[in-house]
């Protein structure tokens, strides 16, 4: 096996220097104009995960997120730093065909999950031909979006004609001032149009995410509870989480015990559901309301023990833990020709790398790391 299985990177050193050892090959052309007649057929077939998949602690990745974008049209304090970052120039980002070639590859060894995040993955422009391929792999049950939500409305009828299935809408307030604030951008309208279109077009639920900041948007809690009574909404209140550049303070934390705290004082027929062994969030539901109530809780009950999910950033590094600084190029060996059961190595020795739980809120503050809009959501 070639060296590239101990090229580990820290994002903040420089990466080599790859050629290109051939021309990469021409993207798809775009097809979304046409129905999906077979692509999702035998789909209810699941692979078999492969070892590739499994770390040291017998844990089976079969989630893989995958960042189309570090662009994003809005500013997020906690996901941008306030000076902005540096993009990757474009050709050092993964094209269409090399992403196609990645998820195939992990498909095929079991992965029946795949997330399309960014920056905001509605900017890219090949998108809808993207998501097109990516649901006709066989074996692949989920093609899920995370989005910022603003421009999402105009793309959903060709987005779910493509084959998206999921979707998460990020949304942290409910105030449109602080919307702007929180942002730096206008919008607030814009995404509570797209949850709504979203509904109208049958995606149940819905999940919207909101980072809860105290001081920010806590006293907003059970206003966004209230959304999930007559819609298919899945609210999904998440802790507040450190990135270089979000300036992360505990004291801005709100910790799921307080949270869950306020919700059920409000809504006292709050039940707990049963909940997936991968699962991220505790699931919660509130007698006679249509939606349910969600919090994920990263900082102060990690679900480390369960974890399955792998992530391909849109530069093309792997990377097996959201805190963890370690990553390793898939672009630049996949740039220079080799094949798959080259690249299954050099996936597999990531994954068997794989630390039982990351370090805990306060060392991972005080770990270099990339900002969240480099990472995807």
């Amino acid at each position: 096996m070639r060296r590239y299985v101990s090229r580990i990177t820290d994002w903040s050193m420089p990466f080599a220097s790859w050629a290109y050892c051939e021309a990469a090959p021409k993207t798809y052309a775009s097809c979304c104009a046409k129905t999906i007649e077979d692509p999702l057929k035998d789909k209810d077939k699941r692979n078999p995960v492969s070892d590739m998949l499994i770390d040291g602690f017998g844990r089976m990745h079969t989630y893989l997120r995958i960042s189309l974008t570090e662009r994003c049209n809005l500013r997020c304090h906690y996901c941008m730093p306030a000076e902005g970052v540096e993009l990757t120039p474009p050709p050092q980002l993964l094209s269409h065909h090399e992403i196609l070639r990645l998820a195939n590859l992990f498909v095929t060894s079991g992965v029946d999950k795949i997330r399309l995040t960014g920056g905001e993955p509605t900017l890219r422009k090949d998108i809808q031909d993207i998501c097109l391929s990516l649901s006709a792999l066989k074996g692949l049950k989920t093609l899920a979006i995370t989005t910022n939500g603003i421009t999402l409305a105009r793309k959903l009828p060709m987005l779910k004609q493509c084959g998206v299935t999921s979707l998460n809408i990020s949304l942290d307030t409910l105030v449109p001032a602080k919307f702007e604030f929180l942002t730096r951008r206008k919008g607030h309208q814009r995404v509570m149009d797209s949850i709504n279109a979203a509904i109208d077009f049958g995606y149940n639920p819905v999940k919207v995410n909101c980072v809860v900041m105290r001081g920010f948007n806590d006293d907003e809690m059970c206003d966004f509870v209230n959304l999930t009574r007559d819609k298919p909404i899945n609210i999904r209140f998440i802790e507040f989480m450190p990135f270089d550049g979000n300036v992360w303070n505990v004291k801005k934390l709100v910790p799921y015990s307080e949270m869950l705290d306020t919700v059920s004082k409000q809504f006292p027929s709050l039940k707990k559901l049963h909940d997936h062994p991968t699962e991220t969030a505790k699931n919660f539901k509130i007698d006679g309301y249509m939606g349910t109530v969600s919090f994920i809780t990263s900082m102060t009950e990690h679900f480390c023990a369960g974890c399955n999910r792998l992530r391909l950033l849109a530069d093309g590094n792997f990377k097996v833990c959201l805190f963890g600084p370690s990553e390793v190029s898939l672009r630049d060996p996949l740039r220079c020709g080799v094949g798959d059961e080259e690249l299954t190595e050099i996936i597999g020795a990531a994954v068997k790398r794989k630390k039982a739980s990351h370090a805990g809120m306060f060392e991972i503050s005080k770990t270099a790391n990339r900002p969240m809009i480099h990472i995807g959501g």
